[in-house]
């Protein structure tokens, strides 16, 4: 597995077809990037704590070459299988996971997902249903 600082940008074209999706030019800079971290299906990290010691994990998914098509992610924190979360999201949405993680990496040199994506992955976003 290749260090995120150690990247090389994906191809323009692979850009292009993934760019529309990202209007904000913060997350265009980083898209070259994100699309080459993605195309490793894998990476390591460390979830941040706040006031205590960082959880490692595994982060492993599927690779396909559209935005509009499905990728399952699974993460699995500390070695420990019942420790492991799977997701499966568009990959549009997941590269635009990868774009916060690589900014959360370039504030605090570790790799961390963002707080929405760990809402995601537990599903604590989902609404509660209603029953009589």
């Amino acid at each position: 597995m290749i260090a995120i600082e150690q990247l090389e940008p994906a191809s323009k074209v692979e850009v292009e077809v993934y760019r529309p999706y990202y209007p904000s030019k913060d997350k265009q800079k980083l898209l070259p990037i994100a699309l080459s971290l993605y195309q490793q299906g894998k990476v390591e990290g460390e979830r941040l704590i706040e006031g205590g010691q960082g959880i490692e994990f595994v982060a492993t998914w599927y690779v396909s070459k559209l935005p509009s098509e499905l990728t399952r992610c699974r993460i699995q924190f500390e070695g420990q299988a019942d420790l492991s979360y799977e997701i499966t999201i568009l990959n549009s949405e997941f590269i635009d996971y990868l774009i916060d993680l690589l900014g959360i990496h370039a504030e605090t040199k570790k790799a961390d997902f963002p707080q929405n994506f760990y809402k995601k992955l537990l599903r604590f976003d989902e609404t509660p249903s209603l029953s009589a």
